[in-house]
């Protein structure tokens, strides 16, 4: 074959290759979508019990195909547990980082919470039934380490709190610190995004149960009745 005739087969060739890598090369959309769907299964089956092939018949594809895109579950799970923490740490670190007093600290960070629940539910409730088991592996160890700053950034605007006399004496913070945790994250277990109530709305209603009750103050008792009679059109 003529050295002319070799390089442009050869050259037709490496384009045929490279033209069948392009059509398996998965794109961002696709990979985000993969990544949802897993992420919902994942959720409601749990890690241990979810397979490949369950979560490409979900995807409505064949479980090989899925492979040219992840190369287990774990590549998955790491990925959706990962890219949920971030936004979280990102959000967090606004918060820390933006001098405000104990309770506006403690109220922004119980709204970002909520947000990310709007934005990764699955991952929350990933994150909730798994991380004790996936963290004891070493590729899932940043589990563990985030568990710990998070810890400390909530204990840390509660003794802040609590210092500058805004927060009660005798407040537990350890216990404060669970209650606040538990009572943000559960709701991943029922909330749906587009619901009734915007993620602000369900924080501001959260933070006014756990900073003021749920029974009203004499005061403001007083100034709700005299509200409601205005309203009506009464002296």
């Amino acid at each position: 074959m003529p050295n002319s005739t070799r390089t442009r087969a050869s050259t037709g060739n490496s384009a045929k290759k490279s033209e069948k890598k392009t059509t398996v090369s998965p794109s961002p959309e696709r990979r985000r979508e993969l990544l949802s769907t897993a992420a919902e299964v994942f959720a409601a089956q749990g890690y241990n019990a979810t397979t490949v092939r369950r979560i490409a018949d979900e995807a409505g594809m064949l479980a090989g195909s899925l492979y040219y895109h992840f190369d287990s579950k774990e590549s998955m799970v790491d990925e959706i547990l990962s890219t949920f923490l971030d936004e979280l740490w990102a959000g967090y670190e606004a918060v820390l980082g933006a001098g405000l007093g104990p309770r506006e600290t403690v109220e922004a960070l119980v709204t970002e919470s909520f947000r990310e629940i709007d934005r990764h539910r699955a991952a929350v409730a990933i994150y909730q039934k798994e991380s004790k088991h996936l963290s004891a592996q070493p590729r899932f160890g940043y589990l563990a380490e985030s568990q710990r700053r998070f810890e400390r950034a909530w204990l840390g605007a509660l003794e802040r709190g609590v210092a500058e006399g805004v927060f009660r004496a005798d407040l537990d913070i350890r216990l404060a610190y669970r209650f606040l945790r538990d009572t943000v994250w559960v709701a991943a277990s029922w909330y749906r995004p587009g619901g009734q109530h915007s993620p602000e709305e369900i924080a501001r209603q959260y933070l006014s149960m756990v900073l003021d009750g749920i029974t009203p103050r004499e005061g403001q008792e007083r100034q709700e009745q005299r509200e409601r009679q205005e309203r009506r059109g009464r002296p």
